[in-house]
């Protein structure tokens, strides 16, 4: 059975802070649904109704582009231990990238990564919760460091000529392109 609630409450944020990853899904009209699971230590709730996660560089920025056209988000976190649970967070979101007036503020509640391309900023419409009892048991063992090692063994400049050519999503929706390389850790 599911329950919906408003905004977060103390029991939700604690749920979320046990969770090593969690899940993003976001659609634009007339362009693919993406889905895509995140790792590290990249997601705060920021407030009862505001969460933010913060977005290294990697395939595509299909997030980035369905949010500029759209801005809906639903980011899903399961609970593979016990008690069995699934939260979903259903909001409005959008892309702050290290060139925009607010990326001073948003940036101070994360430790930045290296390959950082922006954060996405999500006041929360409503949240869901649902038993998870079909949801295995399973056991986190550690993170996988590649992602970040690359963009650690990237040339900064040569980076930011990457992302500054990639302004499109696989379905041809704008991005803007972050203007610097985050170094990070």
């Amino acid at each position: 059975m599911a329950d919906f609630f408003d905004a977060l409450d103390d029991k939700h944020i604690a749920m979320i802070g046990k969770q090593p990853v969690f899940f993003v899904a976001t659609a634009a009209e007339d362009a693919r649904i993406n889905l895509s699971p995140k790792g590290y230590d990249a997601f705060r709730v920021l407030g009862p109704k505001r969460v933010a996660y913060l977005d290294l560089g990697g395939s595509g920025n299909e997030t980035h582009a369905h949010l500029a056209a759209d801005g809906r988000i639903t980011l899903m976190f399961c609970n593979f231990d016990r008690p069995a649970l699934i939260l979903r967070i259903y909001g409005r979101g959008r892309a702050v990238l290290p060139q925009d007036p607010e990326w001073a503020e948003l940036s101070s509640h994360f430790e930045m990564m290296p390959g950082t391309r922006q954060i996405f900023d999500i006041e929360v419409e409503s949240v869901q919760t649902s038993c998870g009892w079909g949801v295995p048991f399973m056991e986190y063992r550690e993170e996988r460091e590649t992602l970040k090692k690359a963009h650690r063994q990237t040339d900064p400049e040569e980076w930011v000529a990457k992302y500054q050519d990639r302004t499109s999503s696989i379905d041809g929706l704008p991005t803007r392109p972050t203007d610097r390389f985050i170094a990070g850790e």
